[in-house]
């Protein structure tokens, strides 16, 4: 094969990955936009997408669409019930605080899913079928093109959600100006639950499609969500196209460094990646010097 098509093929595959990463920063901004709260189970969370689709496809068996939107609802409302017992009853806690509880969770929500499933390494049908796909001179999966498809729609009715609705509106209201907000009425703490709920569906949406490519158990949080971290800091936590924009940028990257350099440096690209940035342009790639929050 020569350069030209291998470099194709890993263009391919990286945009493959970097939407999936784009989803996963999208939850961490969503969350960091109402609350400044870094949430660092944001990974567990994508995780439980695809363990709670293997537990409804294999225990209660249920067809895969089912299973989905099953898998869906738990994983958000433990990122719901996670919010409730430990982020609200806080009083003024610092942010420090809030990341060694988030870290916490993350740890205990990775420990009893280890516990109940196991340590074992679990697959997921594709959602349609197996056979590549002929793109010029790249094959891709029809995952990959789920993946774009559903993170595309995703994406789409995030921002028409923020955009469009009421309560969308108030959820930016409380990212610009908390205190205000709930002097004009807006419940701040509800929407602090929001924020928590679509990140968690956000996440779990992300681990389900991506499942079938690289399976899933009790510890693929931990990489995806440090990943997806880094896309939101490269977008600069705004939530909108520059996280689906850095996400992009670092799954090319690091498809490109593995595949030309060696694929030994593949996770280790994303943080260095994350370090350059966070030292010369540490308020985002695609953001002004002040932060535009969702």
């Amino acid at each position: 094969m020569e350069l030209a098509d291998q470099i194709a093929q890993y263009l391919v595959s990286g945009l493959s990955t970097g939407a999936i990463y784009a989803l996963i920063g999208i939850g961490f901004a969503i969350i960091y936009n109402s609350t400044d709260i870094i949430n660092f189970a944001q990974g567990e969370l994508v995780m439980l997408g695809g363990m709670f689709t293997l537990f409804s496809l294999n225990v209660l068996h249920l067809p895969l669409p089912l299973a989905i939107l099953f898998a869906v609802a738990a994983a958000t409302a433990v990122g719901v019930l996670f919010e409730r017992l430990t982020i609200r009853p806080l009083k003024s806690p610092t942010p420090l605080a809030l990341i060694i509880i988030t870290i916490g969770g993350s740890i205990l929500i990775r420990g009893i899913t280890m516990m109940i499933g196991g340590k074992d390494t679990h697959a997921i049908p594709a959602f349609s079928g197996s056979e590549p796909i002929l793109i010029g001179t790249a094959t891709i999966l029809p995952q990959h093109l789920w993946i774009f498809a559903l993170t595309a729609l995703a994406i789409t009715a995030n921002k028409l959600f923020f955009e469009y609705t009421i309560t969308g509106k108030a959820m930016r209201a409380c990212a610009v100006n908390r205190r205000a907000a709930g002097l004009v009425g807006i419940d701040v703490k509800r929407m602090v639950l929001f924020s928590f709920a679509i990140s968690s569906a956000l996440g779990s949406l992300a681990g389900i499609i991506v499942a079938p490519l690289t399976m899933t158990s009790y510890d693929v949080g931990i990489m995806l969500g440090l990943k997806g971290f880094c896309a939101a800091i490269i977008g600069g936590l705004s939530g909108g196209i520059g996280t689906v924009l850095g996400g992009l940028l670092l799954g090319v990257l690091e498809s490109l460094g593995a595949g030309l350099i060696s694929s030994g440096y593949k996770d280790a690209i994303a943080f260095i990646i994350l370090l350059l940035i966070l030292f010369i342009r540490p308020q985002g790639l695609f953001t002004k010097a002040q932060t535009e929050r969702v």
